[in-house]
């Protein structure tokens, strides 16, 4: 029999073994809601104290090298970047703004390059697929409380979010509390207008609503099309020009994909043009937008450096391709072997996939970007954000903002065909020393800031960019209609 005070002793010691025990389910379930945050039913306010709990517990928990913040949490958040300002179309980096003097630089409308005119469509077009109950009466979500904005789905679906991003940009441009840039604003009026702006979240659309049931005779996608083709060729602002000056964001390759020969005159955002004839969609009208990276964003100051990045070459995702991305699985049987290569199989459908991408493009020198189905995929702008160079290996691939980005300067091109002969991409790889590395590693570092989608807007972030060449388009396309009307229409007829 134990005495009394034996008793005590082996309650104590069953205490301190439980509370211990209670302290490490704690910490490994605190660590485990931080890395899922984003699709976590846990309030964010309880998410935000779980760091300081951590941070006060004897627990060791070991952090990767590369300081990352998080681009997969709720979108209307995004990662902080360095201020970036354009100078002849080169670009110098610089320290973020303190707030204080961000709130003084109000936007003067008048030096707005762009006047934008928004249709009000109704919400089922635009925040009401994000799953937003509107107000009677009210068409666009308040922007005072920018926690009860409606998030965009995570996952995939946010590679192809622009359509969200420009729609917030423009609604903020009428809300002088809000401190954005002045390329775009948005007009009452669509006589004054630049262009106008059709607010349909396509993407997410067809993303979510694309597939027949079998109690309806269409699918909500093609619906919502056929309603805003029927929509728009009734206003007097299509009649106007025909819908040359307006604007459809269609990012996804297959969005829009009933209602774009109807609406082949407007000026698409698309992602390539790898599913669009060039009468429909073409590099003279259109704009390439990037892809919202996946990975999480690593911090230009943290970066590691050519000697921290083990791994020459990197990549991970669906090899068997078909059309132009049946070179993924030739180049699979290339390097598979290669010690100093990660060529694999992979995911990232789920969050564990894409933190170990992001891992793992973190330490590698170079990345491959492969064409696919289509020419494009997110996993350039997933190079950038980690600034690990890229390799671009698709010959028909058009890239965001070219006309004012040298790419070469930080990535590497390898067309296809030369590609797929043994030895020879190891070889232009591994023939790039430190020095000419390190020089594309910084120019990554300091353009990488014009792929990144926030809100507000920054200036020459990525929304700011697009803005911009939107602007340009205009401007060209505004001397191809002047230069055709030289004679159409003379002012001086000659009588005889």
């Amino acid at each position: 029999m134990f005495s009394i005070s034996e008793k005590s002793i082996l309650s104590s010691r069953l205490l301190s073994f439980l509370i211990a025990f209670s302290m490490f389910l704690l910490i490994s379930s605190s660590l485990s809601l931080i890395e899922f945050e984003e699709n976590s039913f846990v309030p964010k306010s309880v998410l935000q104290l779980i760091p300081n709990l951590v941070s006060n517990a004897s627990v060791n928990y070991q952090i990767p090298s590369a300081k990352v913040v998080d681009a997969q949490e709720n979108p209307v958040k995004s990662p902080v970047f360095p201020s970036e300002t354009l100078n002849n179309k080169q670009d110098t980096i610089s320290v973020d703004e303190p707030e204080e003097e961000r709130i003084m630089k109000k936007c003067d409308k008048t030096e707005a390059r762009l006047k934008v005119y928004m249709y009000d469509l109704p919400p089922k077009f635009h925040f009401g697929l994000l799953g937003w109950n509107a107000p009677a009466n009210q068409t666009w979500p308040s922007l005072t409380d920018r926690v009860k904005l409606p998030s965009y789905p995570g996952g995939l679906n946010l590679q192809h979010s622009t359509e969200y991003w420009l729609t917030l940009d423009l609604l903020s441009s009428s809300n002088k509390d809000i401190v954005r840039p002045c390329t775009a604003i948005r007009v009452e009026n669509s006589s004054e207008a630049d262009v106008i702006f059709v607010p349909f979240f396509s993407s997410l659309s067809y993303n979510r609503f694309s597939k027949h049931r079998q109690n309806r005779k269409a699918s909500g996608d093609k619906v919502l099309q056929e309603e805003l083709v029927d929509f728009l060729v009734k206003t007097k602002e299509w009649k106007r020009s025909w819908g040359k000056d307006h604007l459809i964001v269609a990012h996804h390759p297959n969005s829009m994909l009933i209602a774009r020969r109807k609406l082949g005159s407007c000026m698409f955002v698309l992602s390539d043009f790898g599913r669009y004839s060039s009468k429909i969609a073409n590099l003279k009208k259109d704009v390439i937008a990037p892809y919202k990276h996946m990975v999480r964003s690593i911090v230009a100051d943290n970066s590691p450096s050519f000697d921290e990045r083990p791994i020459l070459a990197y990549f991970q995702g669906a090899i068997y391709r078909k059309d132009g991305g049946a070179i993924r699985h030739e180049l699979y049987y290339l390097l598979k072997n290669e010690k100093d290569v990660h060529f694999t199989f992979g995911s990232a459908h789920q969050s564990i996939g894409v933190r170990e991408a992001g891992k793992g493009m973190a330490h590698s020198k170079f990345c491959l970007n492969i064409a696919g189905d289509t020419p494009s995929s997110n996993r350039l702008f997933d190079a950038i954000a980690t600034h690990c160079v890229p390799v671009i290996i698709s010959d028909e691939i058009e890239l965001p903002f070219e006309d004012i980005l040298d790419y070469s300067e930080f990535c590497v091109f390898v067309r296809a065909k030369d590609a797929v002969r043994k030895g020879h991409l190891l070889n232009i790889l591994r023939g790039v020393k430190n020095e000419r590395w390190s020089r594309m590693w910084e120019r990554l570092k300091a353009i990488s800031g014009h792929f990144e989608y926030e809100f507000p807007s920054r200036e020459n972030d990525a929304v700011d960019m697009i803005w911009q060449t939107v602007s340009r388009k205009k401007v060209s396309n505004r001397l191809s209609v002047h230069r055709k009307n030289r004679y159409s229409r003379s002012q001086f007829r000659l009588r005889l």
